[in-house]
């Protein structure tokens, strides 16, 4: 799951640990506002589908029946600084790091970035707690739970030392 080996890091994450996946999207045209730029509100969709490809690519799914139970990740906490503006149709790259693992949580980091005169330039810094849960099917009510072997298998070692 390390990104590949060819993909350029900005001078913030070049020093730092290998990201635990890497992707990459380009601004759609319902993603900007009026002067063009990426409204604050898509980083988060963003951070979200990130997250959400990096577990197919574990070959999990952010929602799955695990010993009979519907298990998901609610979010506990995201944040995002902003650093440049992205614009419509310029692509940027998403690395995310897995900073914290808990009995019940995940603790992720996302850098997002795009090239800008030849150069990887950080556009945005996020981070966001997930906690793993059950669904009650009757009452919708949910419950944090212990995150599953099929789940940490694949994590733990991805996560930053």
């Amino acid at each position: 799951m390390r990104k590949h080996p060819n993909t350029q890091l900005s001078p913030q994450l070049a020093n730092s640990i290998m990201p635990a996946f890497t992707t990459t999207r380009s601004v759609e045209f319902s993603e900007t506002d009026m002067a063009g730029i990426m409204h604050f509100a898509n980083f988060y969709k963003w951070m979200e589908n990130a997250e959400h490809e990096f577990f197919r690519a574990l070959g999990l799914s952010v929602h799955m029946v695990i010993d009979g139970r519907d298990v998901g990740w609610p979010r506990l906490d995201t944040s995002c600084t902003f650093k440049r503006p992205l614009k419509f149709e310029e692509t940027a790259t998403i690395h995310i790091s897995i900073e914290t693992i808990t009995p019940k949580t995940v603790t992720y980091r996302f850098d997002i970035e795009k090239e800008e005169e030849g150069e990887m330039v950080r556009v945005a810094k996020g981070r966001m707690t997930t906690v793993c849960v059950t669904f009650a099917p009757d009452t919708g009510k949910l419950t944090a739970i212990p995150i599953p072997q099929e789940f940490l298998s694949k994590l733990e070692p991805l996560k930053e030392p």
